[in-house]
């Protein structure tokens, strides 16, 4: 048996006196007591907590309720021009979710946040001029769709003008958010600091809070659902080449 000399017991006892403190000091710790729970597993929902979406990712799923929307004006175009009866206040719906979704609160996201960051960077200056300018016809164009659709079924004249203001909608913003999601979007990162592009996703995420509440997007994703099935095009397979 090793006889443990006084000098040597004492630096052991110190040692494992400091480990104890030290031990339930890291357990304990603000940081490790919200990122694990018992036994140094991740809490309940963690994994949904760490996944942040990035600005980029914010702006182009909601460029997917856009698109979505757009085929609701395309399926409300073919309903018009094939004298088949239908509710127009489908149609209402549906530019009002453009309104205030695209409109009023996805387009000044980038017109706020995006668009001067590129200007500042004197990069795709051109192109966001262009998108600008886009953004304001959109609006009007809205507007016009909005005006002429209750009276969509029982007025041909108005019939005629609230398809072409769809189709011409439909021209514009297919081109309009491809050219933001391959060309701009996925270089906002060289434009920002990376303080500057976590702040992005914050302001986003608040002001989507502000006007819609918890879950915003997902609500209204609900309600482009919505409008699909009454329209008759919820079924995608429906959209698949025979």
């Amino acid at each position: 048996m090793e006889v443990v000399k006084p000098g040597k017991r004492r630096f052991l006892l110190l040692g494992g006196a400091l480990a104890a403190l030290a031990a339930p000091a890291v357990l304990t710790t603000p940081a490790f007591a919200e990122r694990k729970g018992v036994g140094g597993k991740p809490k309940k929902g963690e994994e949904k907590k760490d996944v942040e979406v990035t600005p980029p990712e914010d702006l182009m799923r909601e460029h997917g309720v856009l698109d979505r929307v757009l085929l609701l004006y395309e399926a409300g175009s073919r309903k018009f021009s094939s004298n088949e009866d239908f509710d127009p206040g489908l149609i209402t719906q549906s530019a009002e979710i453009i309104r205030d979704f695209i409109n009023n609160y996805h387009e000044k996201s980038e017109e706020e946040h995006v668009f001067p960051r590129f200007k500042k960077a004197g990069k795709m200056i051109d192109l966001v001029d262009i998108l600008l300018r886009q953004h304001e016809a959109g609006r009007k164009v809205t507007e016009n769709i909005l005006r002429l659709a209750p009276s969509g079924r029982n007025n041909a004249d108005d019939r005629k003008q609230l398809v072409r203001a769809m189709q011409s909608f439909i021209t514009m913003y297919r081109p309009h958010a491809a050219r933001e999601d391959t060309d701009l979007f996925p270089k906002l990162k060289d434009v920002v600091s990376p303080n500057e592009y976590d702040a992005m996703a914050e302001d986003f995420e608040k002001k989507e809070h502000e006007l819609f509440g918890e879950d915003g997007f997902e609500k209204m994703a609900a309600r482009v659902a919505q409008l699909e099935q009454q329209m008759g095009i919820h079924d995608l397979n429906q959209f698949t080449p025979q």
